[in-house]
């Protein structure tokens, strides 16, 4: 009878409790992500004790924001997320980066399978009678791949830019501690619909539906390939708007009360994004991209000011100008698009106004309503902000005080002007 070996049986029962660690580890996680997900609001419960609400606060962001247990476990229970540390979302990019470097330096005649992931796929060739036309872009199942990815680069950015720059300059402006939270993620706000809407406007500008001809929304359809920079501009705001719907899942941000609203407005924000990639509708996207991201700078840098200096005459003329560019850009503009939506939809040639896959046209005639309806549901989120938008105005010209209709009290202590 052969000897046993203790080795093998020692390597495989260390394996399963390695196995069986990081399982109880998740399920502790998921565990604590659905307490974080469906408890209540911070109403005191009967016989519950009432303490500082700055301590408070403070074991509330603790229990919300668990130390990293290391970079797997991490990645595999979604805990890169919710840490606040960029280190394990560093570590994703990088070893993606070393891994695409060294399949195209060891490999370079075989395709690079991570291409996919950190460019865009799916080039057109140029057209046979013009020479000298850029190269453009038909929509590819690999934009899946892009856009999870970037999602990932999105938070290591929010948390790298929010720790190390914005932290920093917070304290150093003299901001209020219990503020600073929401200074960091109104300023961070500022930082990217400051670049998305210059970008968007950019984008526009080379485009025929130029400042909101509305008519090349469908005169040129269907709009299946695309420039380089209308399709990266596009996956990347799938990317970000993905990865803030995941920020409010995971409460990265402390909530509202308008919790609710937000959370439509992101889900409505993403059809209209995914249904307009998928039905080759990029021109209406971009125009309501422009809409929505050229407004939010000026809610955003309102809303900083405020927390900084609450109450200076600056703020009130940075909050009364946002409500210009606001009333302006997500009135006006989008109604616009709607009544386009609902007189022009005609202008699309008739040979494209049908479903052919291959053709990439998809305009039957019940195509308008699905449409029309998402930027209505849009336009009524837009509304009801608009609403308490005027309700803050009329009260600080009569009370001389900038509050926000959202704040919870108990939490945000005064947090100024309302959030998008």
């Amino acid at each position: 009878m052969s000897a046993p070996r203790p080795t093998t049986r020692q390597r495989s029962s260390s394996s399963i409790s390695i196995s069986n660690a990081i399982q109880d580890i998740r399920c502790a996680y998921l565990t604590r992500l659905a307490a974080i997900l469906t408890s209540p609001s911070d109403i005191p419960q009967p016989g519950q004790i009432h303490t500082n609400p700055a301590s408070k606060r403070k074991t509330k962001s603790q229990d919300r924001l668990p130390p990293s247990r290391g970079f797997l476990i991490d990645l595999f229970t979604m805990q890169w997320m919710i840490h606040p540390s960029p280190v394990t979302s560093l570590k994703m990019i990088v070893i993606t980066l070393v891994a695409w470097l060294n399949w195209r330096v060891f490999t370079p005649d075989a395709p690079n399978p991570l291409s996919p992931l950190l460019f865009l796929s799916n080039p057109v060739p140029r057209h046979a009678d013009d020479p000298l036309s850029t190269t453009r872009y038909a929509k590819s199942y690999y934009d899946i791949l892009f856009v999870l990815f970037y999602v990932i680069v999105f938070s290591f950015l929010r948390q790298f830019i929010t720790l190390y720059i914005l932290h920093p300059f917070a304290v150093k402006i003299g901001t209020k501690p219990a503020k600073i939270p929401r200074f960091l993620e109104q300023a961070y706000t500022f930082l990217y619909f400051l670049s998305a809407g210059s970008i968007g406007v950019w984008v526009m500008y080379q485009e025929p539906t130029w400042w909101y001809r509305t008519e090349h929304f469908w005169l040129e359809y269907p709009h299946w390939d695309m420039k380089y920079h209308i399709k990266l501009y596009y996956l990347l705001q799938t990317s970000y708007w993905l990865q803030q719907m995941l920020v409010l899942i995971l409460r990265l941000e402390k909530p509202r009360k308008d919790f609710n609203e937000l959370v439509m407005h992101h889900i409505v924000t993403l059809w209209l994004i995914l249904w307009s990639y998928l039905i080759n509708l990029s021109m209406i996207g971009n125009a309501i991209f422009v809409t929505m991201d050229v407004s939010d700078i000026f809610l955003a840098l309102a809303k900083c000011y405020n927390y900084v200096q609450p109450g200076h005459w600056l703020g009130n003329v940075i909050f009364g100008f946002f409500i210009i560019v606001w009333t302006y850009m997500r009135h006006w503009l989008n109604l616009r698009i709607l009544y386009s939506v609902y007189t022009q939809f005609t202008l699309i040639p008739l040979e494209n106004r049908r479903w052919w896959t291959p053709d990439g046209v998809w305009m039957v005639g019940w195509m308008q309503w699905q449409i029309f309806l998402p930027i209505l549901a849009l336009q009524l989120l837009n509304l009801f902000w608009y609403f308490l938008i005027w309700r803050i105005l009329i009260r600080a010209l009569v009370y001389n005080h900038l509050a926000d209709e959202r704040s919870d009290d108990e939490e945000d202590e005064g947090d100024e002007v309302k959030k998008e």
